[in-house]
């Protein structure tokens, strides 16, 4: 009869194990072999601990990480085309934003919902006793669903399109957070009862998010190589001088409504600037604004800057004779609502054509292959 030999323990017969399913693999935690004695510990002497010195666990599975934009990305394939339309849907609700915002302080409506984030004290709705001014400002405030819905529907086209332009999602992402930013801004300025320095910085937040989603579309229809200038780079910068123009004239137009004849609500506070002065310093910009866009025009035609500019140059220039018509008939009738929301909604619509002109200047090459995802990314 044969003896196992002392000291030695009877071995086991154990069948081979299959893998695991995929999902057990991502999930399943091993733990490393053990280590030689002395492993891990720094010899005299020694500047760093030797690899792998100080691990506990790893992982068994090294591939990618799911997510539910990659699982997405799996089923849903849209064209260009449709990245582009939903690009084009997240700029035009970034501008109806802008004139719907304006339409709460024109009509009195700033503090129609007398709380954030719900409308009252004890109600997220309007109640029926607020009336009309608590319904304008809680349809402003469900229209941030819809403008996130619009940019949402932006991301997850630009990242399920093939091949994943990362830059496209960037883009989708930082009008998601501007979006969320100036929601919180906008509840702020119902908290601080319609400051009139918060409110002028609410206008700037939405101009902000009009810049990053005219970007979005404006990027949507190029490749992702490096710009290349069509012009001299003195031409360049010298579009890009005329959108920081129209860009002063935006900021200054805000702290002239902040002291002008629509608070948003009887008793507001107004900006501590004499009005008149506020204005004759806004007219001053639109007049320079006027002579720079006067000026691109000669330039780009002297240097045959791409016909896309100088199209571009002559559409800004026609937005502002036009927005000057209307600024003057507001401030000498008083500014009646009607002008004040057609020139809010100029204001808009000028600084988004502004920001096209150095976009025109310049172009990309074809979209590139795209490298692999990272393992470990986890947001799209």
């Amino acid at each position: 009869m044969n003896e196992q030999p002392r000291g030695r323990a009877p071995e086991l017969l154990t069948a081979p194990q299959e893998a695991p399913p995929a999902f057990f693999r991502r999930a399943a935690w091993t733990m490393p072999p053990p280590e030689p004695a002395g492993a891990g510990r720094l010899a005299e002497g020694d500047g760093v601990a030797p690899p792998g010195a100080g691990a506990r666990c790893k992982r068994a599975y090294d591939g990618p990480v799911t997510n539910p934009f990659s699982l997405l990305a799996e089923r849903w394939h849209p064209s260009p085309q449709h990245v582009r339309r939903a690009a084009m849907a997240a700029l035009v609700m970034s501008v109806v934003i802008v004139v719907t915002g304006g339409a709460v302080r024109l009509t009195d409506s700033g503090l129609g919902c007398t709380t954030w984030p719900t409308c009252t004290d004890g109600s997220v709705t309007p109640t029926p006793a607020m009336g009309v001014h608590g319904v304008i400002e809680f349809t402003n405030r469900m229209l941030t669903y819809v403008l996130s819905a619009a940019v949402g529907w932006f991301i997850l086209a630009a990242r399920c399109c093939e091949p994943w332009r990362r830059s496209l999602t960037r883009l989708g992402w930082a009008q998601f957070w501007l979006v969320m930013s100036n929601a919180v801004i906008g509840g702020i300025t119902v908290l601080t009862h319609l400051n009139p320095y918060v409110v002028s910085l609410h206008m700037v937040a939405a101009l902000g998010l009009v810049w990053t989603a005219l970007l979005g579309w404006e990027r949507a229809k190029e490749g992702d190589g490096e710009p290349r200038l069509l012009v001299a780079p003195a031409i360049h910068r010298f579009a890009q001088v005329l959108v920081a123009s129209i860009g002063a004239l935006a900021l200054v137009g805000t702290l002239v409504t902040g002291a002008g004849h629509h608070p948003g609500s009887a008793g507001t506070p107004r900006v501590s600037l004499d009005y008149d002065r506020l204005a004759q310093a806004h007219a001053d910009l639109v007049f320079l604004a006027v002579g720079l866009t006067l000026a691109a025009l000669l330039v780009f035609a002297a240097v045959k800057a791409p016909p896309a500019a100088r199209a571009r140059v002559r559409e800004l220039f026609g937005l502002l004779l036009l927005q000057g018509v209307l600024g003057f008939v507001q401030y000498f009738t008083d500014a009646p609502e009607i002008m004040v929301g057609l020139h809010m909604l100029g204001a808009a619509v000028i600084w988004a054509a502004a920001l096209r002109i150095p976009l025109a200047l310049r172009t990309r090459a074809g979209i590139p292959a795209q490298a692999a995802a990272p393992s470990a990314e986890l947001v799209a």
